[in-house]
């Protein structure tokens, strides 16, 4: 089995500054436990076209997709679409390629939502690493977004993730899926 049965796929690429809040998104939802029905996938800048075509329908029941997407709402704004919210030639990567072709015909298979956050700055075709202070700071917003959508509580932020990490690496006390508060 190529996919199980739900798929979330960050697209963009880091090398174009906001571009890259799909994979950030990914890179977040890798870290976490996700359950054995989902694959967090990082789709790249041309991967839609080949995992989109990829999924195997009577497997893959869901495929969300978090990428940026210029709504013109703020920068770091968030927006869900389904596939009927993008028209033809609507929603395109940093190189120009239509995406709601692939999406327009699996629609009526899989269930596809769309997470997108709007970018201050993509900056195809010349390289800018690193994402806008809107953007990375839709990035918690966005995890919690995806880990709803797939029915997952996990009672924490990504915000006590990191805590914890940092707890771990200093050799002390972890708190599991709750917070701990400073010691006194």
């Amino acid at each position: 089995m190529l996919y199980p049965e739900i798929v979330i796929a960050g697209c963009g690429n880091p090398l174009f500054a906001d571009d890259g809040f799909g994979p950030a998104v990914i890179e977040e939802l890798q870290r976490l436990g996700l359950p054995d029905n989902v694959k967090a996938v990082d789709a790249g800048l041309g991967g839609p076209h080949f995992i989109f075509t990829l999924l195997d329908p009577a497997v893959t029941r869901k495929l969300i997709i978090v990428d940026t997407a210029d709504f013109g709402g703020k920068p770091g704004q968030l927006a869900r679409f389904s596939v009927d919210d993008l028209p033809p030639g609507s929603y395109r990567d940093a190189h120009s390629w239509d995406l709601t072709e692939p999406l327009h015909r699996l629609k009526h298979k899989v269930d596809i939502t769309v997470i997108g956050c709007q970018p201050r700055r993509v900056s195809a075709p010349e390289f800018e690493i690193g994402l806008s202070d809107e953007v990375m700071a839709a990035i918690p917003r966005a995890v919690r977004e995806v880990l709803a959508l797939i029915g997952v509580d996990y009672g924490t932020t990504l915000e006590n993730l990191r805590k914890e990490e940092h707890q771990r690496e200093a050799g002390g006390k972890t708190c599991g899926s709750s917070w701990c508060g400073e010691e006194g």
